[in-house]
């Protein structure tokens, strides 16, 4: 383990703290375990193999939890799940800072490209890398498996509209802001006083909906570099004014408009499983949510709508969302690392691990041996777009805070407590202030 390395990632985690206690948006979600406890995973004594997963996606904890469980009786490895709603960085710190690492970690992208050069397997040789395009490899080794395909952009109720308008909807009949607008103003007109649901968390504004912006530039580096540099001015930049404009129609008619920054993410997606609203920016992922309640049958996901002709807004922002790695540390085991690559083989190939993918977990799988059928209307919605080649990559390299500080301004934006020039400059002030990630 390279001290440095190590050094910079409790730094980063120790500001993310202290910004993350000063936004108050990072606690919303329960943690199911919250790291204090040992993951690391001694081999057991009878004999078997035990590992540890560390799962960041929390949709899908009950459904990892009774994974692990069946899956430990069936091929005697024991498998314990733990969930943090910390930041990535900052929990992962923590392990290894008292040597005690996952197993396997289930992380974002851009922790991959920071973490894998000291702490991850390489698995080229793995057959699953040629079942699949959204591995990531860093200097000819891969790192990354991908656990999905996740995409966002506007989730829509087809019914609660046909109910009023007395039409089947066409989702590509409202490409533009203008036509989002005309719709929104017959869905008014019709009795839905608010048709539109805005999540507040900062990862839905400041890890979904801004990096739009940055991702449907020509050239995203270039922009974000400009950024950095204090050279792009974001209130003249046509992206971030097509995207405020769609934003602030959401905004305006969104059902919890005079209290935006306390509405629950449970109540917003009840609303709009349930048809009381019709529309909502976010992505496949939320689909664990929605089926929790009495849905309606015809939803799906299409592009933000944006007064734009390069056709964006023709395209969902998307690709390989979550990645596993397993890692080096010495205090795992060569046994615990074979076991790890067993279940990372199990679930990009077995029937069954398949299975748990694409049924359990209701995820677009990244691979291209896994056949089965996506059954939810959201993960439909997405491989739709991905097979068409309708997606705009991810831009994988955001900071650490990115979420947490800019999340916060965008609350602000949000709860109408700054403006739009207030919003950009603290955009622009805090790209100014950030090291840029190497890739």
């Amino acid at each position: 383990m390279k001290m440095k390395r190590i050094g910079a990632i409790l730094m980063a985690a120790a500001m993310a703290a202290t910004v993350l206690a000063g936004c108050g948006s990072s606690s919303d979600e329960p943690a199911v375990e919250n790291g204090s406890g040992s993951a690391a995973a001694p081999e057991a004594a009878d004999g078997d193999v035990s590992i540890t997963i560390f799962n960041s996606k929390m949709e899908i904890q009950d459904q990892m939890e009774a994974m692990a469980e069946t899956y430990s009786k069936e091929k005697g490895v024991e498998v314990e799940v733990y969930y943090s709603n910390d930041t990535v960085a900052q929990h992962l710190a923590t392990k290894y800072a008292s040597n005690d690492p996952y197993t396997i970690s289930m992380v974002d992208a851009k922790d991959i490209y920071s973490l894998a050069a000291d702490h991850a397997v390489d698995l080229s040789d793995q057959e699953w890398v040629g079942n699949t395009t959204q591995a990531i490899s860093i200097d000819g080794k891969v790192y990354g498996f991908p656990v999905c395909v996740e995409a966002r952009g506007i989730i829509y109720n087809a019914d609660a509209i046909k109910n009023i308008t007395g039409k089947d909807f066409d989702p590509a009949s409202v490409a533009t802001l203008d036509d989002f607008k005309a719709l929104i103003d017959e869905l008014k007109a019709g009795g839905m006083e608010t048709p539109v649901g805005v999540m507040k968390e900062d990862w839905s504004l400041a890890g979904h909906y801004l990096p739009q912006v940055y991702e449907e530039q020509d050239d995203t580096d270039a922009f974000i570099q400009g950024l950095h540099d204090g050279t792009v001015d974001l209130l003249s930049d046509p992206k971030f004014t097509a995207l405020m404009d769609t934003f602030d129609v959401l905004k305006d008619n969104n059902y919890a408009k005079d209290s935006a920054i306390s509405a629950e993410r449970e109540v917003t997606e009840q609303k709009l499983a349930e048809g009381e609203i019709a529309f909502m920016f976010g992505g496949n992922w939320d689909w664990s949510v929605l089926n929790q309640y009495d849905y309606s049958e015809n939803m799906g996901m299409m592009p933000v709508p944006e007064n734009m002709d390069d056709g964006a807004n023709e395209k969902l922002v998307g690709g390989g969302s979550k990645y596993f790695f397993i890692d080096n540390a010495d205090s795992i085991s060569d046994a615990q690392r074979q076991a790890a690559k067993d279940f990372l083989v199990w679930l990009a190939d077995d029937p069954e691990g398949q299975a748990f993918v694409v049924n359990d977990c209701a995820l677009v799988p990244a691979y291209t041996n896994n056949t089965l059928e996506v059954s939810d209307p959201l993960g439909k919605s997405v491989k739709a777009f991905a097979d068409a080649g309708n997606l705009i990559g991810n831009y994988n390299y955001l900071p650490d805070d990115h979420y947490s500080v800019l999340g916060a301004a965008f609350q602000k934006y949000l709860a109408g407590e700054t403006d739009r020039a207030g919003l950009a400059g603290e955009i622009q002030d805090y790209w100014k202030g950030v090291t840029l990630a190497e890739h």
